[in-house]
């Protein structure tokens, strides 16, 4: 009996020590699991936090993309906006070349593309100009003046004058670097293009310089009654049939036939230059001469008041 008691406890031990054994590897399993669910719960936040840290970077970068497309998008509207414009401009210039060029025919020659077919008689009258109203379409107006024979105007070549012209010829360009555009601004753009309203003026400068001026036609019905109209660049009640744009600005300003006629003059002269400076003068330097030396005298005369009146 106490052997089978001894032997008893003694399996009874042994299970224990299993059991113990058993239980501290289970515990030990546990602790290890335990670490690994703090190790992975850890990873989840982790990631948790760096996905929502990407998605808030890809909204913003979405509505920065969707930003900048935007502005590129009004910027590409705007500048296929000017390139129509220009377009415009440049179409109906070439058109109004392309009437100068067609009007000449073997029948009947346009000698102001022709001038070795002028008479000696004829040869000092006055050269055919332009008439141009720059606007945002474009509109160009060329007016060829006829040749008569019955008056004759003696002219003579300043040659200070024509020496500077010669220079500004050889690389020509609007701004007031050479001493020829200089004077006419001096002479001629500045005293023309001078109204009463100084501010206003100097706008109109600018836009004319930038090639951005609109004048167009005041409408029937549009302003009533004309005939009490006060002009914005001089302040005086005149008939004002006409109205001025400057660049993309959304103000009209009203002018009267005075007003006009000076801002056309200058624009004439700019418009003559700039085909110079594009190569669409053929003419010899000494012709280029005396028709600027025409449009000066426009200028002058459209100053001091003198100016052709629309009989329509």
């Amino acid at each position: 009996m106490s052997r089978l008691r001894s032997s008893s406890l003694e399996i009874m031990e042994k299970g224990t020590e299993f059991l113990r054994e058993q239980l501290h590897a289970a515990q030990k399993e546990l602790k290890l699991k335990d670490e690994e669910c703090v190790r992975l719960s850890q990873i989840r936040n982790q990631l948790e936090q760096e996905l929502e840290e990407l998605t808030a970077s890809l909204f913003e970068e979405a509505h920065k993309m969707v930003r900048e497309a935007n502005v590129k998008q009004a910027v590409a509207e705007k500048q296929l906006n000017e390139a129509q414009g220009k377009m415009d401009v440049l179409q109906v210039e070439v058109s109004a070349l392309k009437t100068l060029v067609l009007t000449s025919t073997p029948s009947s020659p346009n000698r102001q593309l022709h001038p070795q077919l002028l008479s000696p008689g004829s040869s000092r009258a006055r050269p055919g100009g332009h008439i141009r109203n720059k606007s945002a379409s474009g509109i160009i107006q060329i007016q060829t003046e006829p040749v008569t024979n019955s008056t004759r105007e003696d002219r003579e070549m300043d040659s200070v004058l024509f020496a500077e012209f010669l220079s500004w010829k050889e690389s020509p360009a609007l701004d007031r670097s050479s001493a020829f555009i200089s004077r006419v601004y001096r002479e001629d753009i500045g005293p023309c293009l001078s109204f009463t309203s100084a501010e206003l003026s100097r706008a109109v400068q600018t836009s004319v310089e930038n090639n951005s001026l609109t004048i167009e036609p005041i409408a029937i019905g549009v302003r009533t009654p004309i005939e009490t109209s006060t002009c914005a660049l001089s302040g005086l009640s005149r008939p004002c049939r006409h109205r001025i744009k400057l660049g993309d600005k959304e103000n009209y300003y009203y002018i009267s036939p005075s007003s006009r006629a000076r801002i056309t003059a200058v624009c004439n002269f700019f418009t003559y230059i700039r085909y110079i400076q594009q190569g669409l003068v053929r003419q010899d330097a000494e012709q280029m001469f005396w028709e600027m030396m025409r449009l000066r005298r426009e200028m002058s005369l459209a100053k001091l008041g003198y100016f052709h009146t629309e009989l329509n």
